[in-house]
């Protein structure tokens, strides 16, 4: 079930698992099914994206200078909420755009 439009046909042609796989503005995102251009979250996925990473690297550095107990779990379980919190975050919150990148749009 579709329930996000193309930013540039403006169908509903985006689901959140799509989305949250469209990747930042730096990736080449996905394709609409409809219209074939390419589609990425938008700048505030992007900002978002970048301060909690900043966020997690200090959590980790944190982490290993003040040697906590279990700090590799501490240390694990950042490493894997960097991986998957700003993508459930995307599938939900971000608006989508057009890609920025040349390659993507030149096909």
């Amino acid at each position: 079930m579709s329930i996000y439009n193309c930013p540039n046909c403006g169908e509903k042609t985006f689901n959140p698992l799509t989305k949250a796989l469209a990747g930042q503005l730096n990736s080449k995102g996905k394709a609409c099914p409809n219209c074939g251009k390419h589609i990425t979250n938008g700048t505030a996925a992007s900002v978002f994206n970048a301060i909690y990473s900043i966020g997690i690297f200090v959590l980790v550095v944190a982490t290993y200078l003040l040697e906590l107990p279990y700090d590799w779990v501490i240390i694990i379980c950042a490493i894997a909420s960097l991986l998957i919190v700003p993508r459930i975050v995307n599938a939900f919150f971000f608006k989508m755009e057009l890609t920025r990148r040349k390659d993507a749009l030149s096909k």
